[in-house]
């Protein structure tokens, strides 16, 4: 397809639903086998929600909030919004009432298309404490509603609320400037932001992802949907550019289901953030402990061999390569086939990865990319090319992306790709998106090769290795209204989970160290057993009212309150995070080690 003439994501989809016809689309597993959506039906589906909407009073430019795990419905109900001239709010299934409540709220949504009953209960409590939220519409059998303020229905019931909606004419009409969605994501501080990308926004990160990929030869192209929809990664990585090239979609049952759902779809492209990453890191090397002996001593010496041929590729002497050929056949076909055996491309993206982790993969003979990106850029700013990695950088920039080091190092970004702004907060867009360029808020420099590679982030707020932004004076804010708690600092940035160091109240830490006939002094307390699951009784409360992103996995008792005499906070008495990480770094390190 033609990226840069086509209008807007809707006319691309009918397009190549012509194109494909009776051709699988997208797969899920129902009981037991995959059954698949062909594109023709994928249209049928798409036209007759996007009819009911219409019948429900849905008119361009309003908002519908989507709620749903990973399953074709996802993909169908997206379009389907887009298809009546509406934009698609996308939300977390893991979102509490609140947070719910301000996505309604701040987006302005006149109605949400919701999958289980189980979310739909929260969407709908949500819905009734947002004035302009219509309608509540379930795939599966909603609960009852008790306000008649919000309209509570079964998809169903939605597909046949009727319209005389023309979905060729809304794919003629719309433009590239038009809003597509709103990604809600953490900005600068405070509640998410609203991220407004534009069809244009996406289409100029499927043309870049094309571009990339095309080294590979692109052809009868399968994709494993795992990552959630919602995600602004996986909403154009593993949507709307497989839709763009005709490739097949396959929905992961779940994450604990996808090292079967490799074997079983056998992908040839597949997207994921570095989390996944370490967890297959970890367990493929638990394996090789646990088997020993010969196999293990094979293993490793294709780990060797692998980082070598990396490093240097004509430093193997005959005999590494005789060998190389060996363990290629007898280790690395065997760690290629538990992904399926056809993969062409692994793409890391969402956060950071750690270079150790893909020279492992690299080693063991799968093609890994690092990319680099966020929300606000639809989201990818840059990826590493198929063959030319180096995995101490993100690669270069995608095609007709501008990229360039402001005089304080901050990476800044220009092109279609860039969001419109942050829906309805003309402040943090004038703040972010200037003269054109998006501040991204990371640091990092441009090498000789045109190569990005990222060495800080100017802001505070912690990416973790699962794509999760957090507002660590969030989780902080909350851990210090306990009784126990009288400072804390959080952990975790391109980490799995958050580690907290907590500094106990002074007054806290006397009184339960007097009944107990201990000593007060926060030192000797800070691996008494008794006292940290006091501490760890806190801890829990807070998590119990966070996000599961933010909740803390474990902490460390610090041996003194951060201060200024001690050089870990500002005169204005704000901590000094580079300074805490630095001394209570071997304690960081272990807490993840255990």
């Amino acid at each position: 397809m033609d990226y840069r003439a086509c209008p807007n994501l809707v006319r691309m989809f009918l397009d190549q639903a012509a194109l494909y016809g009776d051709k699988p689309l997208l797969w899920a597993k129902t009981g037991g086998q995959w059954q698949a959506t062909s594109w023709r039906q994928a249209r049928e589906s798409v036209e007759r929600l996007a009819r009911g909407l219409a019948g429900l009073g849905i008119r361009p430019g309003d908002r519908v909030a989507l709620v749903a795990e990973n399953r074709p419905e996802w993909i169908i109900a997206d379009l389907a919004i887009m298809a009546a001239g509406a934009i698609t709010v996308p939300a977390y299934t893991t979102n509490t009432v609140d947070d719910h409540r301000h996505i309604l709220s701040n987006a302005g949504c006149a109605g949400a298309l919701v999958s289980t009953r189980a979310l739909a209960e929260r969407v709908i409590e949500a819905a009734r404490q947002t004035p302009g939220c219509r309608f509540v519409a379930a795939l599966d059998p909603p609960p009852v509603s008790q306000d008649s303020g919000v309209q509570v229905m079964h998809w169903d019931k939605t597909l046949g609320a009727g319209g005389g909606l023309d979905i060729d004419e809304v794919g003629k009409r719309l433009t590239r400037r038009d809003l597509a969605c709103i990604i809600h994501t953490s900005g600068t501080g405070g509640p998410p932001k609203g991220v407004a990308l534009s069809h244009g926004s996406i289409l100029h990160n499927c043309l870049g992802a094309r571009d990339l990929l095309a080294e590979l030869g692109l052809a009868d192209e399968i994709f494993l949907s795992f990552l959630p929809m919602s995600h602004s990664y996986e909403h154009t990585a593993g949507i709307y550019f497989p839709l763009s090239i005709g490739a097949q979609i396959y929905c992961a049952e779940s994450v604990e289901a996808l090292p079967q759902n490799l074997v079983e779809t056998r992908p040839t492209i597949m997207t994921a953030v570095p989390r996944l990453y370490e967890t297959m890191h970890r367990r493929i090397l638990a394996g090789v402990e646990r088997q020993g002996g010969f196999k293990a001593k094979l293993f490793f010496k294709a780990l060797e061999l692998g980082k070598k041929r990396y490093a240097a590729p004509r430093s193997l002497t005959l005999g590494d390569r005789v060998m190389d050929f060996i363990v290629d056949r007898l280790v690395r076909s065997k760690v290629r086939a538990r992904f399926g055996g056809r993969l062409k491309a692994l793409v890391s993206g969402g956060a950071a990865l750690n270079p150790e982790i893909g020279l492992f993969f690299t080693a063991l003979g799968l093609r890994l990319l690092q990319g680099y990106g966020q929300t606000e850029a639809a989201p990818v700013v840059a990826c590493n090319r198929p063959h030319r990695v180096r995995l101490e950088t993100v690669g270069p920039p995608l095609t007709d992306v501008e990229v360039r080091i402001a005089e304080d190092g901050e990476i800044l970004v220009r092109g279609e790709l860039v969001m419109q702004g942050y829906w309805n907060d003309p402040a943090a867009t004038a703040a972010t998106i200037r003269d054109g360029w998006l501040h991204t808020g990371d640091v990092g420099v441009i090498d000789p090769d045109g190569l990005i590679r990222i060495t800080d982030r100017k802001k505070d707020f912690i990416k973790n290795s699962g794509g999760d932004m957090i507002a660590p004076a969030r989780v902080e804010g909350a851990l210090m209204l306990e009784p126990e708690i009288a400072q804390a600092m959080v952990h975790g940035d391109r980490r799995p989970h958050l580690v907290a160091i907590l500094v106990p109240h002074t007054e806290f830490a006397t009184e339960w160290a007097k009944a107990r006939g201990k000593p007060p002094e926060i030192g000797s307390l800070a691996e008494d057993r008794e006292f940290r699951a006091a501490l760890d009784a806190a801890v829990q409360r807070v998590n119990a009212k966070l996000s599961p992103a933010e909740r803390v996995r474990r902490f460390i008792v610090a041996k003194e309150a951060f201060s200024v005499a001690n050089g870990q906070m500002t005169p204005t008495l704000k901590v000094k995070r580079h300074i805490v990480r630095e001394v209570y770094a071997p304690a960081l390190e272990a807490a993840y080690e255990k």
